[in-house]
C-alpha cells in the first residue's frame, strides 16, 4: 500500500506513545477457541493431496493462497483464496487468511504438508492494534498455528518460517502452466463433498431468484431499477453463504442482449424482460451459476414467449446431450442445431439451418454468440487451465458438474428481425451433474417453462 509503514500503521493514523504500547498488552483474557473442530472438508482435501503427491513424485510443490488485492489506495477488496489452494486445504471462507501457503515436500512414500500462515496477532503484540491490514483490532480474530492445525488436520507454521523451509529447494508453483493444468484437471470430476456443496449453493441461489421477483414491483417504481434486483441479491448471497460467486447480471430491456451487463443502472419498465445472471459461493467457495428471463409483469407478451421458447427448447435438447461417454462440443451443437433450424423458421436465417450448423458458416450465431455449457464449481468458469483435449473437446464423465445455457439476443438495432422482436434477449441456464446415466438438473427447482414461470412469479407477487 502506498502510505503504509513497516508497522502496518497508516501515514494518517494518529502517532501511538509508548505509554500505550505498554498498556495494550496488559489486561486481556485468554481468547484460546475452546472445541474447535475440524472442517468439513479434512479428510477429502486429505485425498486430494496424496492424488496430488502421487502425480510428482520427489517434486517440491508450493501453492499460494494469495494476496489481499488493492480496491483503491489503502483499502482491499473483500478477502478469497486462489481456488486450488482452498480445494487442497479444504478452506472454509471464514478462516482464510492472506499470503497463506501450502508447501508440500516429498519423503520416502510421497510429500509431507505443511500450511504456512499469517496467524492472529495476539495481545503481547504491538500489530493487533496498530496494522490496520492484519491487525485483530482491525480485521478480527484468525486461527493460530495451533488452532489451524486442529481446524484441517495439517501440519502448520508461521508465515515467517516460509524462507527458511524452502531454503535451497526449487519448488512448483501456480506460475509453471503444467502445474496449473494439472490441478485443473483433477477438479474436473466432483467428489460427493463437493457435489452436496454445489447443491447447497444452487438452493440458496434459488432463494435469492425468489427475493428478486418479490422486489420486481419495487424495481419499476424506482430509477436504476436494477438495481434493487441486484441489491435483494446480493443481501441473500450474505446472509447464506460467503459472498455472490460473480458479478449479477440484472439486465432488463435491452440491456439482456448485452452478454455481461454488470452495472446494473438501467430502469426496468413494465412489460419488458429482465434476465438476471446470478449465483451464491457458499462458504466453501462453491458457487451456483443460475440464469432466468422474466416478465417484469409475470406474463409473457406472445413475441417475448416465442423467442423463450426457442431458448427452452434449445436447452431441452442440449441437457438431453449430457451424459457419461458424449464429447463435451455435443451440448453446444444440440443447443445450436435447435436455435438454428428457429431462426430459419422465423425467415431471419438467410441459409439453411443446416448450412449455418457448418463450422464454417454458422451465421445462426449472430443471434447466440457464446457457448452453450461451461464446467462449474468453485470458480464460476471451473477447471479453465486443463486442457482442450481434457475439456472443450473431452468426454463427459460421471461426476462432472457443468451449466446448460443457450440464449438468444435480438438487438434493438437489428433489422434483419421484425420490430416486435428487437431488444429482446432471452437466457436460461441451469446447473447439471453428470451421473452415471445421464444427468441431474441440480436447479429444477427453479421454474424454466414459461407457463411455470408465470405460475411461480404470481405466486410470489401476490
Amino acid at each position: 500500500m502506498s502510505d503504509e509503514k513497516s508497522d502496518g500503521s497508516r501515514g494518517h493514523d494518529v502517532p501511538v506513545a509508548h505509554a500505550l504500547n505498554d498498556f495494550m498488552s496488559t489486561g486481556w483474557a485468554d481468547t484460546q477457541l475452546v472445541g474447535l473442530t475440524p472442517a468439513a472438508a479434512v479428510s477429502v482435501a486429505a485425498e486430494r493431496r496424496k492424488k496430488l503427491s502421487s502425480m510428482y513424485p520427489g517434486q517440491v510443490l508450493r501453492i499460494d493462497a494469495g494476496p489481499l488485492k488493492v480496491r483503491s489506495n489503502d483499502t482491499d477488496y473483500r478477502y478469497r483464496p486462489d481456488s486450488s489452494f482452498a480445494w487442497l486445504v479444504g478452506m472454509e471462507a471464514g478462516d482464510a487468511t492472506p499470503d497463506a501457503v501450502l508447501v508440500m515436500k516429498p519423503t520416502a512414500d510421497g510429500h509431507d504438508s505443511t500450511l504456512f500462515i499469517r496467524p492472529r496477532s495476539t495481545r503481547d503484540t504491538e500489530a493487533f492494534y496498530r496494522d490496520a491490514r492484519y491487525g485483530e483490532f482491525w480485521v478480527g480474530r484468525v486461527l493460530t498455528v495451533e488452532e489451524t492445525q486442529t481446524r484441517y488436520s495439517i501440519k502448520s507454521a508461521h508465515i515467517e518460517t516460509l524462507g527458511a523451509a524452502l531454503s535451497g529447494k526449487d519448488p512448483i508453483t501456480l506460475a509453471d502452466s503444467s502445474f496449473e493444468t494439472a490441478l485443473s484437471e483433477m477438479r474436473l470430476i466432483k467428489d460427493s463433498y463437493e457435489i452436496s456443496e454445489m447443491q447447497k449453493a444452487v438452493d440458496a441461489t434459488a432463494r435469492g431468484f425468489e427475493d428478486m421477483v418479490r422486489v420486481l414491483p419495487a424495481a419499476v417504481s424506482h430509477k436504476r431499477g436494477e438495481r434493487i434486483i441486484e441489491s435483494a441479491f446480493f443481501g441473500r448471497a450474505r446472509l447464506e453463504g460467503n459472498d455472490l460467486g460473480y458479478n449479477t447480471i440484472a439486465a432488463s430491456g435491452s440491456h439482456a442482449c448485452i452478454l455481461h451487463w454488470i452495472r446494473n443502472d438501467g430502469d426496468v419498465r413494465s412489460g419488458d424482460l429482465v434476465l438476471i445472471d446470478a449465483g451464491i459461493e457458499v462458504d466453501s467457495y462453491y458457487t451456483a451459476d443460475i440464469t432466468r428471463t422474466l416478465p417484469v409483469d409475470g406474463k409473457f407478451s406472445e413475441a417475448q414467449r416465442k423467442i423463450y421458447m426457442l431458448v427452452y427448447e434449445a436447452q431441452r435438447a442440449a441437457m438431453a446431450a449430457v451424459k457419461p461417454g458424449a464429447c463435451f462440443k455435443d451440448i453446444n451443437l444440440a443447443g445450436q442445431e435447435v436455435l438454428a433450424k428457429g431462426l430459419e423458421a422465423m425467415g431471419v436465417l438467410p441459409v439453411t439451418a443446416e448450412e449455418s450448423m457448418k463450422p464454417e458458416v454458422g451465421l445462426h450465431r449472430r443471434w447466440s454468440v457464446h457457448g452453450v455449457s461451461h464446467m462449474l464449481g468453485m470458480d464460476v468458469h471451473d477447471c479453465a487451465q486443463a486442457r482442450k483435449e481434457q475439456y472443450a473437446e473431452g468426454v463427459l464423465a460421471a461426476g462432472m458438474i457443468l451449466t446448460v445455457e443457450p440464449g438468444l439476443y435480438i438487438h434493438p438495432d437489428d433489422e434483419l428481425f421484425p420490430a416486435e422482436y428487437r431488444g429482446i434477449g432471452v437466457r436460461i441456464e441451469d446447473d447439471v451433474l453428470v451421473t452415471e446415466t445421464g444427468f441431474r438438473n441440480l436447479s429444477a427447482g427453479l421454474p424454466a417453462h414459461p407457463d411455470e414461470v408465470e405460475v411461480w412469479m404470481a405466486n410470489l407477487l401476490r
